[in-house]
């Protein structure tokens, strides 16, 4: 097996613990390869994506459509994409003890006048497109889906998630947490200024366009740890992608345990007994 290692942080490369797992890995016969977002990946197996949530969602651009399945390696800080330690990771891999899910993303198509350098731009997001403003004025963000008008929304912004999402920005947003497995767009207003919007769901065959009202310059479109400027005369189109993310999972790993651990979802002195 070829193993692309791929990390933003060059020092966790040489921690102890990535160390002795990837001399476990070379005496299985695995081969290594380091990575970068520019790499030719024809050849490797799979890719080692080593920190955190936002180096796996740097990875899922570095891998495209290419199929190449992404394992998070997690050295210690909170993570749902990235979730596993080296020596969950090894074991795995030695063992054979491991399965691909399909996580799905969402593609954005900009109509209008991208600001900054757009030579790199990639239009995949697998967490959530947000658009944002940049000045002190609110935004104002029609939103129209499967062709369905809705009541302007007035905001910070607005982001489109995916199921996988649900855990990230949406939810620091209101929004609501949703299995990974679900097959789900969530539409969200960010500080909204209307006291009678909520997020929405809906399936993730909707299509999602979305247009601006804006008194500032530049409205910031961010897509996952990606950021750039659009005109606020912009217009967005978000559906999902037709091509998924493979990711790697140990086992049968437990989605709404993770909400208790890493999230302390339903923190209670009076369900101490239960655990």
């Amino acid at each position: 097996m070829i193993l692309g290692l791929y990390s933003r942080n060059d020092a966790l490369l040489d921690s102890t613990r990535l160390v002795s797992m990837l001399d476990r890995m070379e005496k299985a016969s695995c081969k290594l390869r380091r990575v970068a977002e520019t790499t030719d990946l024809q050849g490797i197996d799979m890719l080692l994506s080593i920190g955190g949530d936002g180096t796996f969602l740097s990875a899922s651009k570095c891998v495209g459509g290419s199929g190449v399945p992404i394992l998070g390696i997690n050295l210690g800080r909170l993570g749902f994409l990235s979730e596993y330690s080296p020596e969950e990771a090894c074991e795995a891999l030695l063992s054979g003890k491991y399965e691909l899910e399909e996580r799905r993303l969402v593609k954005t198509s900009v109509e209008g006048t991208i600001l900054d350098d757009a030579k790199g731009f990639w239009p995949y997001s697998l967490n959530e497109v947000c658009v944002h403003r940049t000045g002190a004025a609110i935004l104002g963000i029609e939103v129209s889906i499967d062709g369905a008008r809705l009541p302007v929304y007035w905001a910070d912004g607005l982001l489109v998630a995916t199921s996988s999402g649900s855990t990230a920005y949406s939810l620091s947003a209101g929004g609501p947490i949703c299995s990974p497995d679900s097959r789900v767009l969530i539409v969200a207003p960010v500080a909204p200024h209307n006291l009678n919007v909520r997020p929405l769901v809906v399936p993730d065959s909707a299509r999602i366009s979305i247009s601006l009202r804006s008194r500032d310059s530049a409205v910031q479109l961010s897509m996952d740890n990606r950021e750039l400027l659009i005109a606020p005369d912009a217009t967005l189109e978000v559906e999902v992608a037709q091509f998924s993310l493979n990711r790697v999972r140990l086992g049968r790993s437990n989605f709404f345990k993770a909400l208790t651990t890493k999230l302390f979802w339903g923190e209670d002195i009076r369900n101490g007994e239960d655990r």
